[in-house]
């Protein structure tokens, strides 16, 4: 079974995590089963950029992102070359290393 370490997040998972993932379940929802709280202002629908993340490690093993993505990643905060939208980004039989972003462009946190 794959599995996501996820950088520590000074908010979301100050100590890092790691967690097994099945394959085929996106780094978003494998990240809101585990009580990390990254944000997905439009529930997951490739609509927004909130739950930006990089993919440090094994982004190769990811499909590539539809054009909707890409064109919603332009609008990222701190945009990368190994970025992807954690609502798109679907675990294959490869571990990843993800860090999310210390930013969104989300004006409202309904954290705060």
């Amino acid at each position: 079974m794959p599995k996501i370490i996820f950088l520590p997040h000074e908010e979301m998972c100050p100590e890092g995590a790691v967690i097994d993932v099945e394959p085929g379940t996106t780094v978003c929802d494998a990240a809101l089963a585990h009580h990390i709280d990254i944000e997905h202002a439009c529930e997951k629908s490739c609509a927004c950029t909130t739950c930006h993340v990089y993919v440090r490690e094994g982004f190769e093993s990811l499909e590539h992102p539809t054009e909707t993505e890409e064109d919603l990643l332009d609008k990222a905060w701190g945009l990368e070359p190994d970025s992807r939208l954690s609502c798109q980004a679907v675990v294959t039989d490869t571990d990843l290393v993800v860090e999310i972003p210390k930013y969104t462009i989300n004006q409202v946190s309904e954290h705060h």
